[in-house]
């Protein structure tokens, strides 16, 4: 999986720009493309205005974390893992049986988007299995990215060279991409363009980037974990749900 989207669209968190400056091997999103097309060459790929991309290879899938990609509408998913209990938000959705995650996700993007403005976290808190997703809604620039409480699927974010976002579950493309301004995507939460890290468990408790030292005194890991210790006094909406990037599934 590799999603790449530059600044005004999927702005990295601050914090990965502390490493950054010992970081020697971040690249710009076009190289960042051309390393995931030659090293996975019959991958899907999606190429988007600007150099950004959204990709997915099928080598080396388990039966475990299965990935699909699915185009709809103009909304593009990516889904590695399994959701246990598909069947149950296939009914509250009214989505046949063959609905798969990928094409869940964009499904109740779209309800959202356009009739229910809930927030994000009281959607994908009732995602039960092991998952790590993005989505992007190239009419409206939504950007959203997701990842399981227990973390079961490898999923990291960063940022390149050129300030962009970096999202992968391949360890060496984020590596190669962006250097030490990468991190593990925390369990439990989900990411959206211009509201960065939320948990869905605790939408008022931020999420605080915690920078670890190498033995030189530079920042070599930056983890971030919701802490529970300090509350957001509240979390603002607005009433369009003509656009879902401000409202529905993604939440402020």
């Amino acid at each position: 999986m590799l999603a790449v989207f530059e600044n005004s669209i999927g702005k990295p968190p601050e914090e990965l720009r502390l490493p950054s400056t010992y970081s020697q091997t971040s690249k710009t999103r076009e190289e960042i493309a051309r390393k995931f097309q030659s090293s996975w060459p019959e991958s899907t790929f999606y190429n988007f205005s600007n150099g950004n991309c959204m990709a997915l290879s099928h080598e080396n899938e388990t039966p475990l974390h299965p990935r699909s990609i699915v185009v709809m509408d103009d909304v593009f998913s990516i889904f590695i893992g399994n959701l246990e209990n598909i069947c149950d938000l296939r009914r509250h959705y009214g989505l046949c049986r063959l609905t798969t995650e990928a094409m869940l996700v964009i499904e109740m993007y779209k309800v959202l988007r356009d009739r229910a403005p809930y927030p994000s976290d009281q959607v994908i808190k009732d995602f039960v299995g092991k998952f790590a997703f993005i989505l992007f809604d190239a009419k409206y620039g939504t950007l959203f990215a997701a990842r399981d409480r227990d973390g079961s699927v490898h999923f990291q974010l960063g940022m390149s060279a050129d300030g962009s976002l970096v999202c992968s579950d391949d360890p060496n493309i984020i590596s190669e991409a962006c250097g030490r301004s990468s991190a593990v995507f925390p369990p439990g939460c989900f990411f959206k363009n211009g509201n960065g890290l939320v948990s869905f468990d605790h939408p008022f408790n931020k999420v605080r980037a915690v920078a670890h030292e190498d033995d030189d005194g530079h920042i070599s890991v930056i983890i971030f974990k919701v802490d529970l210790y300090t509350r957001i006094p509240s979390i603002p909406r607005t009433g369009s749900s003509a656009n879902w990037a401000d409202t529905a599934m993604i939440g402020e």
